[in-house]
């Protein structure tokens, strides 16, 4: 069992509430190939229910009971580290996985397996832990340069990947992305990954410190605490038509119509006051803002946040300058809203996750430019 943090801030940074996964682990990653194109035809919404469905299965496959599976969604793909009695199951759902993405939804979707012991070998440690929020709802949060380079070792060298395969997919019966672009309540949303030159040092939690006396993680969280969230009642065709391709062809119409019912009863109760049919709407929305993910750790910190113009400069300021001091590399970029793709494992029993990126797929274009910073330093 993997341990776990309740407070992102006082603990997040802390490397003894980590566990250094053993050379029988393995890091498993998924990465939408494309980007630009699917961005460019207006397909974000796509990417990122690829990216939660890579979430989902992987949840499914690397959990079990009592012992939730750390995974993080990723904007264009994601990422989760697999125990070794999990590895064999793990492979066969990502051959699926792979397949499932470019022949159903028409989305190329790299995916592959690096065991941590050739991570070690190369110097690069894993540390993992879950972000926990109670009643199995969790997310994955890993600190040192393991994570990123599994997932960078994956999309440069195919000696890591797996070739996509017919196959079940387990998991995604609770996965949707019925809900609208989020409006900011504040400014804007800002999309920031920040890479640490040192892993482990502490560096990047002064970076982060900085950041919190610009504005709090907390206050800019981009759903705020749920009291502004409008719940869909009928969801557009197309992305039923999206969600719906979790299931086999002859199932799809029952699939979207349940959805259609599912959101057309939460979303009447929430316009109705909040409480009726046993449905506490108010309760779901603060659930929903709690439970995004839009502060997590992959190396370094990857954030999602709704920011005025004033707080946006003073925040880039400061990361040029922690830059410019040798201390971290970054890439961000701004949206006019927050998407968010759901994870429900069941709504009765209070067990659900959110997924959130920048509309335009805000978490890849930070990706881009910090890449390009780094071919242009690399030169």
């Amino acid at each position: 069992m993997l341990p776990s943090i309740r407070d992102f801030a006082a603990d997040g940074f802390d490397p003894s509430r980590y566990a250094r996964l053993g050379d029988d682990w393995w890091v498993a990653a998924a990465d939408v190939e494309g980007s630009t194109l699917l961005a460019q035809a207006g397909r974000d919404r796509d990417v990122n229910f690829v990216a939660g469905a890579a979430v989902a299965v992987l949840s499914a496959v690397a959990g079990g009971p009592g012992q939730p599976a750390a995974c993080q969604f990723g904007g264009d793909g994601a990422v989760a580290v697999i125990p070794p009695e999990r590895v064999a199951a793990t492979r066969e759902a990502m051959a699926a996985l792979g397949w499932w993405s470019t022949h159903e939804l028409d989305i190329p979707l790299r995916v592959g397996m690096v065991p941590v012991a050739a991570l070690h070998r190369q110097g690069h440690v894993v540390l993992a832990a879950l972000h926990d929020f109670g009643n199995t709802n969790v997310f994955g949060q890993f600190l040192g340069a393991g994570v990123p380079m599994a997932e960078h070792w994956m999309k440069a060298d195919a000696q890591w990947r797996i070739t996509p395969k017919e196959g079940e997919l387990p998991g995604l019966e609770g996965l949707s992305c019925r809900w609208e672009p989020i409006p900011p309540r504040r400014g804007h949303i800002l999309c920031i990954i920040i890479d640490p030159i040192d892993p482990l040092g502490d560096a990047v939690r002064q970076v982060l410190r900085r950041l919190e006396q610009v504005v709090t993680t907390e206050r800019a969280a981009p759903l705020g605490d749920g009291g502004a969230l409008r719940p869909v009642v009928v969801p557009r065709a197309r992305l039923l038509g999206i969600e719906a391709k979790v299931v086999a062809r002859g199932q799809r119409l029952l699939r979207m119509g349940r959805a259609v019912l599912g959101s057309a009863v939460l979303g009447v109760v929430h316009r109705l006051g909040g409480k009726a049919l046993g449905i506490d709407a108010g309760f779901y929305r603060r659930k929903v803002a709690e439970r995004s993910d839009y502060r997590k750790l992959a190396g370094g910190p990857r954030l999602v946040l709704d920011v005025t113009a004033d707080e946006d400069a003073r925040i880039e300021s400061l990361l040029n300058e922690a830059e410019a001091d040798g201390l971290i590399h970054f890439g961000l970029a701004r949206s006019t809203a927050t998407t968010m793709t759901c994870m429900v494992g069941d709504f009765s029993a209070d067990r659900h996750v959110h997924f959130v990126d920048g509309d335009g797929l805000g978490y890849w274009r930070a990706s881009v430019m910090l890449k390009e910073k780094l071919n242009t330093k690399s030169r």
